[in-house]
């Protein structure tokens, strides 16, 4: 069964002295592709700025603008409504050897190395050696996604935003980002391709059409396996009709929701809220 989601993503900035001008770039529109279809999308923003638009290189939609008058507060809004679909099996179609073949490298190559945030480790790469065993590719990236959920404790604030895998992986604790980024280590160790994704979740699977639920961004992984699918392994749950998907990359530095610089001398604060409804 698919659903229909809204989703109302706000991301306020204010600054202690007005800031003379800014640029930004913003990836908040959800992707049209065979796992969802996007019926409407806008993004706000205040102070009125001038949008555009373009497609990045991993795919996503990216909004950019400037503001070149002082403002003393930016606010971005992002609305969306999208037809999700329905939970995909795993694919089976390859094996270790037909993942270690030149096309597949060539191809997939960029979800094999590892990144600031995707580094790798000693620990972790024994690990991979370990739940590999008896596996063939697409059961091992369920046994990996399963074991970090198992050993990581989901808690906000005890990992940053520019945390590495190394990072979270020693704290034993974590945050989506966390988990994914963890599971690519293991994914890309075992000669897996895979991919950070970010989008959102809806956190009630029994929600009344119209009830509006206060939700947060989300990130899971994709992987490669003769063909791309993906599993959430902050929750441990195949990725279907709550998922919403809006970024591809290598790791969270390709699809960070909003990235800017501004001039002025004033620090800034950051409010961040994500709504999300079934409407159908």
């Amino acid at each position: 069964m698919s659903w229909q989601v809204r989703v109302v993503h706000s991301t306020g900035y204010r600054y202690d002295l007005p800031a003379a001008q800014s640029f930004n770039e913003v990836r908040l529109t959800p992707r049209t592709d065979h796992h969802q279809d996007v019926l409407f999308s806008r993004i706000d923003t205040t102070p009125a700025s001038r949008l555009f638009r373009y497609t990045d290189y991993w795919g996503t939609s990216v909004t950019s603008f400037d503001l070149h008058a002082p403002h003393s507060e930016l606010k971005v809004v992002a609305y969306s409504v999208v037809d999700t679909a329905d939970e995909r099996a795993p694919v089976h179609e390859s094996t270790w050897r037909s993942l270690r073949a030149s096309d597949v490298i060539d191809q997939h190559g960029e979800f094999l190395q590892p990144t600031r945030y995707t580094p790798r480790d000693s620990e972790l790469l024994a690990v991979s050696r370990e739940l590999r065993k008896g596996c063939d590719p697409a059961d091992a990236v369920l046994a990996a996604t399963n074991w970090v959920h198992e050993q990581l404790t989901y808690r906000p604030g005890s990992t940053g935003v520019h945390s590495s895998a190394g990072d979270a992986w020693r704290a034993r604790e974590g945050v989506c980002q966390d988990y994914a980024h963890i599971t690519l280590v293991l994914l890309r160790a075992m000669g897996i391709p895979a991919r950070y994704v970010s989008g959102y979740l809806h956190t009630k699977p029994d929600a009344e059409l119209g009830q509006v639920v206060r939700a947060e961004s989300h990130a899971w992984v994709e992987a490669w396996t003769g063909g791309w699918w993906a599993h959430d392994p902050t929750n441990a749950i195949p990725v279907g009709q709550r998922h919403v998907w809006v970024a591809l990359g290598r790791d969270y530095a390709d699809v960070a929701p909003l990235k800017g610089i501004y001039s002025g001398s004033g620090a800034s604060g950051l409010d961040v809220s994500v709504e999300m409804c079934r409407l159908a």
